[in-house]
């Protein structure tokens, strides 16, 4: 009985060790391997947004998500490309942008949603440097700035002045206009900015675009509960030493530069 229990146990382990063999031989057949998501880029909010915020590159990024999980109207196109477009209703950080959130500059109506109610939009015309070169951005608040030439003013030190006419205004458009092809001497030097204003200061600035040159300053994003004192003008003599110390001879010509709205200004002399 014994020798009979000894074969028994020897026979198992014989064929657990020959299965064990053959399997290590003759491996399982692989499944099918697994398919590689395809992941596609979406625009997404950097931020939470609100209802009639303009927006900003940095208010947006670019995030990766599955093919076909993007859900309906997931906009793939660069947050540069979105700049300036207005968000109908508020999103929180992370949600993907969808082209129902938004309204961009292009599409009908544009001006008319982005405008506060009572409110005004006066287009100006402004070059790489009086747009304070292309760094102003729908959404800003900027003050806007007239400077003035007196040729015909006997003391050199308020023959030039400049003045603040405009403070804290909202800028809805930008009109940037790229570059055709390569050639970078074909983009144009002006630039239109659009300003929401009130019906009174789109006035002053009809008035003010034909006495002179008109820049645009960008204000700060914080603002302040004191309110700012309106600034002072600049003339000449409180900028330069030399002007104010009489240390200007008087021009033997006088020549007078006019400016016809948003073009470059005329020199006329005599």
């Amino acid at each position: 009985m014994f020798r009979f229990i000894v074969f028994v146990l020897l026979a198992i382990g014989l064929g657990g060790f020959g299965t064990a063999a053959w399997i290590a031989i003759h491996p399982p057949a692989a499944g099918p391997p697994a398919r590689k998501a395809i992941m596609v880029q979406v625009v997404a909010a950097s931020r939470a947004l609100g209802g009639g915020y303009l927006l900003k590159p940095a208010d947006m990024t670019t995030i990766a998500v599955p093919r076909g999980r993007e859900g309906p109207d997931a906009i793939a196109a660069s947050p540069e490309a979105l700049a300036g477009a207005m968000m109908l209703h508020a999103v929180s950080p992370g949600a993907i942008l969808r082209a129902g959130d938004l309204l961009r500059p292009g599409d009908r109506g544009f001006l008319a949603v982005a405008l506060h109610g009572g409110m005004r939009a006066v287009t100006i015309g402004v070059d790489t440097i009086t747009g304070t070169a292309g760094l102003i951005w729908p959404g800003d608040h900027v003050d806007l700035i007239l400077t003035q030439l007196f040729p015909a003013e006997p003391r050199p030190e308020r023959r030039v002045a400049a003045e603040t006419v405009l403070s804290n205004v909202r800028v809805i458009a930008i009109d940037r206009r790229l570059v055709q092809g390569d050639d970078a001497a074909k983009e144009p030097a002006a630039r239109t900015a659009t300003l929401e204003l009130t019906a009174l200061q789109a006035e002053q600035v009809s008035v003010a675009t034909r006495m002179g040159r008109l820049s645009l300053v960008v204000r700060s994003a914080r603002s302040d509960d004191e309110p700012e004192p309106a600034p002072g003008a600049a003339w000449a003599g409180d900028v330069s030493r030399i002007v104010r110390d009489g240390m200007v001879a008087a021009p033997s010509a006088r020549s007078v530069t006019v400016y016809q709205g948003s073009a470059e200004g005329q020199e006329v002399r005599f």
